[in-house]
């Protein structure tokens, strides 16, 4: 089996190339020589020659915007310095990055932002202290003695789970817009006002928490200072960690734990596993799970309920079967489906995302089985994304009879509070997740990049179909159509025949036969941006309207770019995150979800009427009625 009319359909967006010309320029910076294409930015020549020229409003994955001033530099023949990040070379120039009219004119840029910064009087106690852009812009300019210390303009904004807004911080570098605008597609924020009274808002000022955020954290992580910066649960945590009456466990998603060594300076693509496992124990928690566990729960819960509504669809002739089915794991995308396609909540998935079920399954079966009353477990969640801790406090995840998980905290926290407490994670000895959800399985791994929820779901479902092993179909089981950091791509996988309906879901489905020959079609859309195009091609009748099944997730790169993880990012660090990932999973000897013992056992022990049954539809879907007709 191969799959046909493999499509890449949109790129993932930042920044097109500066170079759209084979034309040939000569030029000169700092008396050095270079040729370089017609379109070429004067920043990115330098960059070739291997001069530095400071800014701080450019990014990697967005357009530049010239907001900053930071990177003038003298072009000859000009009157007036020129922003090197958007000065774009069409002849012959020479440019000079070091005379005296550049350093004045950028000591001048940078002690206004200061000015604007009422942050900077006090460093070591700011959410991006050691790792601000703008403090790390000081050296160039910043001249304490002509600033005068001023009280906070605005009031910090609390509202959101996710994110805190302190826009005395901000220094109008316009990042964040241009994030949530361009790259993200959402438009939360915006700028407004002109001259001395320019500022970032909200559409009509209102609190982050009560507009059309996402939570998604993608300004966060390209905002340079912490104007925007997550809502830090930490003291919280530790709070419950010294409370004898508690049982605090913690489970980690594999995201996180591909990124979190760039927070201790080693290069991206270093996964720390089970060193983490070590540190979270020096820090206090009781258990220490793996969310690979219920990544694979997921793929059962999820995969059952896609081939039930291709069997009401197909077999009984539902009309009110609704495709495609979308993923529902990434809760910045749920909530952007629910702010601008509301119409389409119908065809999401009722599964919850990984981290809602092993927050349920936590409260309910491991605390029988740990004879530990429910309301005394705290369930804290290692993510890459902000975006989980708006998720676990949604009124509606409380399956367990409590909330189902209590705390989530990000990358970058967690990194943070090792720091604080003299944890050197990338030097501990490594140890094991904790039992009874100790054992995972490659396909829990590769949820953290983008396309791995469906890779993981077509390798259950191909195995289920036919009866026959995935590496038939596909070298070692890796189905690569999945993989990549394009936008949108979309694959057609023909299932060659149909196998006896295995055991677990005989009491879902009668037979596999209505499926031999079929073609599975599948889509995968990262960033909000690429899933809007994405909706807006079903909503025309386009051609993903007839699509069965499509990935969503709110982030560049998926849970690997979320906006918990460590800053900086860039397309070439998330490529490294996501190798690290697609290793990891190559590493486990079982490397398919539904043959994870631990699941095999959840399923024999507790949730014994099987995947999108009664209890498995209480405890591990949501109750949107359209959808959860497909469970019992």
């Amino acid at each position: 089996m191969n799959p046909t009319n493999t499509t890449i359909m949109e790129s993932t967006g930042g920044n097109t190339p500066d170079c759209q010309s084979q034309t040939l320029i000569d030029i000169v910076i700092d008396n050095q020589p270079l040729r370089v294409p017609q379109g070429t930015t004067i920043h990115a020549a330098a960059e070739q020659l291997g001069i530095f020229i400071p800014s701080l409003c450019s990014h990697p994955d967005l357009e530049h915007n010239s907001a900053c001033r930071v990177c003038v530099v003298e072009v000859e023949g000009m009157p007036q310095l020129q922003t090197s990040c958007d000065f774009h070379i069409t002849e012959p120039i020479r440019v000079r990055t070091n005379t005296l009219k550049v350093i004045r004119a950028r000591e001048n840029v940078i002690d206004l932002l200061f000015s604007k910064h009422c942050g900077y009087w006090d460093f070591n106690n700011c959410a991006r202290s050691g790792n601000c852009e703008l403090q790390a812009l000081a050296k160039y300019g910043y001249s304490p003695l002509h600033l005068d210390k001023k009280e906070n303009e605005f009031e910090v904004d609390h509202s959101s789970y996710s994110i805190v807004r302190d826009m005395n911080k901000c220094i109008l570098c316009r990042r964040c817009v241009q994030v949530c605008q361009e790259m993200q597609g959402i438009g939360c924020l915006e700028v407004s006002g002109h001259g001395e009274s320019t500022r970032i808002t909200t559409f009509m000022d209102m609190p982050l928490g009560e507009s059309v955020c996402i939570n998604c954290g993608q300004c966060v992580d390209r905002c340079p200072t912490a104007a925007l910066h997550t809502n830090d649960s930490s003291e919280d945590i530790l709070a419950a960690i010294a409370d004898p009456r508690k049982h605090v466990v913690i489970q980690t998603a594999p995201a996180p734990r591909a990124a979190i060594a760039e927070c201790f300076d080693i290069e991206p693509g270093t996964a720390l596993t089970f060193e983490l496992n070590t540190a979270l124990r020096q820090v206090g928690f009781d258990k220490v799970f793996d969310t690979n566990f219920s990544a694979d729960l997921t793929i059962l819960e999820e995969g059952t309920e896609l081939l039930s509504r291709l069997y009401h669809a197909l077999v009984l002739k539902d009309d009110q079967a609704v495709f495609p089915q979308f993923t529902s794991c990434s809760p910045g995308w749920v909530k952007f489906l629910e702010h601008f396609y509301p119409e389409y909540i119908p065809n999401m998935s009722s599964a919850k995302s990984p981290q809602q079920m092993f927050g349920a399954i936590i409260k309910t079966h491991y605390a029988k089985l740990a004879g530990i009353d429910p309301k005394d477990i705290v369930t804290v969640a290692l993510m890459p994304c902000t975006a989980k801790k708006f998720e676990c406090n949604r009124p509606e995840m409380d399956s367990s009879g409590f909330q189902d998980v209590d705390y989530a905290m990000t990358t970058v926290e967690m990194a943070d509070l090792f720091k604080r407490q003299g944890i050197d994670l990338p030097n501990l000895e490594k140890s094991d997740f904790d039992d009874p959800f100790g054992s995972a399985t490659g396909s829990g791994v590769i949820f953290g990049a983008t396309g791995g929820v469906m890779e993981s779901a077509l390798r259950t479902v191909i195995e289920l179909v036919t009866g026959d092993p995935v590496e038939n179909y596909f070298s070692h089981a890796d189905i690569q159509p999945m993989r990549g950091m394009e936008g949108v791509r979309t694959a057609e996988i023909t299932l060659p025949k149909a196998g006896p309906v295995p055991e677990l879901l005989q009491g879902v489905l009668p037979s596999f036969d209505w499926l031999a020959g079929a073609t599975l079609k599948v889509a995968i859309a990262h960033g909000t941006a690429n899933a809007r195009k994405v909706l807006e091609n079903i909503k025309a009748g386009g051609e993903l309207a007839s699509y069965h099944f499509i990935e969503f997730m709110a982030c560049p790169g998926g849970c690997l770019g979320g906006g918990g993880q460590p800053i900086p990012t860039s397309a070439d660090i998330r490529a490294a995150r996501a190798k690290a990932i697609y290793a990891e999973d190559h590493a486990y000897s079982v490397r398919k979800s539904h043959e994870n013992p631990a699941i095999i056992q959840l399923y024999n022990d507790f949730l014994t009427d099987g995947p999108c049954g009664h209890l498995s539809h209480q405890l591990l879907h949501t109750t949107y009625t359209a959808r959860s007709k497909y469970t019992n």
